[in-house]
């Protein structure tokens, strides 16, 4: 987990309902000093072996499958695979290529940048969107507040998916790259007619699999 504050409704990777709601037991673990800043904007190298060290000593307590609370850590997606011997979800992108037209809608377009694409495997071309710089949702996660109108963040999101197959209409399956989206998933599908997928919904395909 980033080392966060603001809210986390239901659907959101950092609320425990999220996964109470599906059967999974979870343990959460902050990696002190991990801010949205620092992983998004300044994509700071420092972080990764603390990301590492929380990976295993997760798995040490019995954790058989380990995910992140930020989409950007997919640049991180090969380090933590090598270091535990768990399956290792870091991000939502990881499903982009296995899904039939695909575009993007992302926390904060500038900073994913083709390194981060690349690393999940992320097919070349594929269309991206963000969420305006400073909006609602932007600016609140971004500065790590400790309130957010969910109301608003949702629009914001559903803005930047409706720009998304405007200028990419023949998208067919959209990924929402923020951990902090899912909770609008459904919202976003009514709004755009496109099936969206997200890290709540790759996490639930792949905890089915590993116990069956």
């Amino acid at each position: 987990m980033l080392d966060t504050r603001f809210p986390r409704p239901p659907g959101d990777v950092g609320n425990p309902q999220t996964y109470a709601r599906a059967g999974i037991p979870v343990r959460f673990l902050t990696v002190e000093g991990a801010s949205p800043r620092r992983i998004v904007e300044e994509a700071d190298p420092r972080l990764v072996q603390p990301f590492v060290d929380a990976a295993m000593r997760l798995v040490a307590e019995g954790a058989s499958m380990i995910t992140t609370s930020c989409g950007f850590l997919a640049a991180y997606q090969d380090v933590l695979s090598q270091a535990v011997p768990v399956p290792v979800l870091t991000s939502s992108l990881l499903q982009v290529r296995h899904c039939a037209q695909p575009g993007i809608v992302t926390f904060d377009a500038q900073s994913l940048t083709p390194q981060i694409l690349q690393a999940a495997g992320v097919p070349a071309g594929t269309p991206i969107a963000g969420v305006r710089p400073g909006c609602e949702f932007h600016r609140r996660i971004l500065d790590n507040d400790t309130v957010l109108d969910l109301a608003e963040a949702q629009r914001n999101v559903i803005d930047a998916a409706l720009r998304l197959v405007e200028a990419a209409p023949a998208i067919e399956n959209i990924v929402l790259e923020c951990t902090n989206m899912p909770p609008y998933r459904e919202a976003v599908a009514a709004a755009t007619g496109r099936e969206v997928h997200d890290i709540e919904t790759l996490i639930l395909k792949a905890w089915r699999d590993l116990i069956h």
